[in-house]
């Protein structure tokens, strides 16, 4: 039983980090008129747990494969939850900053070694439907975040961090299975090869050219079809809903058809959505469109998160991967927004290309390694 708990906390542990991720999305308003600062200003939140994840994740999985998976990610869990106790109390907008940049820090220590954790425990054939299933998991934590966080505001936008902080304890109970034996300390140049850092440019260039694009739809939304701020939201949420429902699917390709063609053809066909969802006149056609695009792009992260979990160091190699693609999703409103203002249609058409162009080549240098 208590192995069967610890099993399920590892996927439990997928939601977590994109819900404290996107909590804060929708309850900007509120948390600016609790502080006395704008909505922009409180936007903040966001940035402030985004830029610690990623940047802690460049070695958090080589760190966590040194002083061990389970305790790592068992401590960084006890973390998550005092920060996010310390974001529900903050009575300054700089405490929350911190307590923000600290819940992304200590996530940064989770999200990784629970994927390693996976691929040592799952064979390798059955290894793409558990990525799935994984992913899913992310996928749900953060199509939902916006919405608990929405609803918790109805009575104080705390409450939703009081429940973070809840999972993240509960999940700290439930541990994770005992470590596999190592033979060797992982090195952290086995999680930079150059294979590694190929597939982390496909993750970089894939999740901030697709996945990372929610905002760019939004503006159009808003600027062509006169969307509201809920009907935009429930537009975007197709996108995650159709990655839940398609977890399974994208699990049995990667490990039926192959992780790397997987990677090409999400890669492929998400660029074509983007730019069809950016030239389309019908508001319905954009709706399903991006909602199918939501497949494609959960199929790009969990073939590349199969490919460099192979080899030394996973809990490195994953995590390089993972700060990458984060890193894009960050730089992506830099990056397209500006466009988008100059001219809307080229917003998503670059993009589109960008993941047309570039992705094809990195996934064709190297050879997919055997796994381990």
């Amino acid at each position: 039983m208590n192995r069967r708990l610890a099993v399920g906390g590892l996927y439990a542990g997928g939601f977590l980090g994109p819900f404290g991720g996107a909590m804060t999305s929708s309850v900007l308003p509120e948390i600016g008129a609790d502080f006395s600062v704008s909505a922009g200003t409180a936007a903040a939140t966001l940035t402030g747990y985004l830029l610690p994840f990623a940047a802690f994740m460049l070695v958090s999985g080589t760190l966590g494969e040194r002083w061990g998976p389970r305790r790592t990610v068992r401590a960084a869990y006890v973390v998550y939850t005092a920060a996010s106790v310390l974001c529900a109390i903050s009575w300054t907008f700089p405490l929350l900053l911190t307590a923000r940049a600290v819940q992304g820090a200590a996530n940064a220590f989770t999200t990784p070694l629970l994927l390693a954790t996976i691929a040592a425990i799952t064979p390798g054939q059955r290894l793409g439907r558990a990525l799935g299933v994984f992913a899913s998991m992310q996928a749900a934590g953060q199509t939902s975040a916006p919405l608990v966080g929405g609803l918790a505001a109805e009575a104080s936008w705390r409450w939703a961090f009081v429940g973070a902080a809840v999972v993240a304890g509960a999940l700290a109970v439930a541990g994770l299975p005992a470590d596999p034996p190592r033979q060797e300390k992982p090195r952290l140049r086995e999680a930079w090869r150059p294979e590694v850092l190929r597939l982390a440019a496909v993750g970089f260039v894939g999740w901030g050219c697709l996945g990372g694009l929610s905002f760019l739809v939004a503006l159009r939304l808003g600027d062509d079809f006169g969307l509201g701020s809920g009907a935009r939201g429930l537009v975007l949420t197709g996108f995650g809903v159709v990655a839940i429902v398609n977890a399974r699917l994208t699990g049995w390709l990667v490990d039926h058809v192959g992780a790397r063609r997987c990677v090409l053809l999400g890669a492929l066909a998400g660029a074509a959505l983007v730019a069809l969802v950016g030239v389309l006149p019908s508001l319905v056609a954009v709706g399903l469109l991006w909602a199918l695009a939501g497949a494609f792009s959960q199929q790009v992260i969990v073939g590349l998160n199969a490919l460099v979990l192979r080899g030394g160091n996973r809990g490195g190699a994953v995590s390089v991967l993972q700060s990458f693609r984060f890193l894009g999703g960050a730089a992506s409103p830099l990056a397209f927004v500006p466009l988008y203002h100059l001219d809307p249609t080229t917003a998503f058409l670059v993009p589109a290309a960008l993941v047309a162009a570039l992705a094809p080549p990195l996934l064709a240098v190297g050879r997919p390694r055997p796994l381990s």
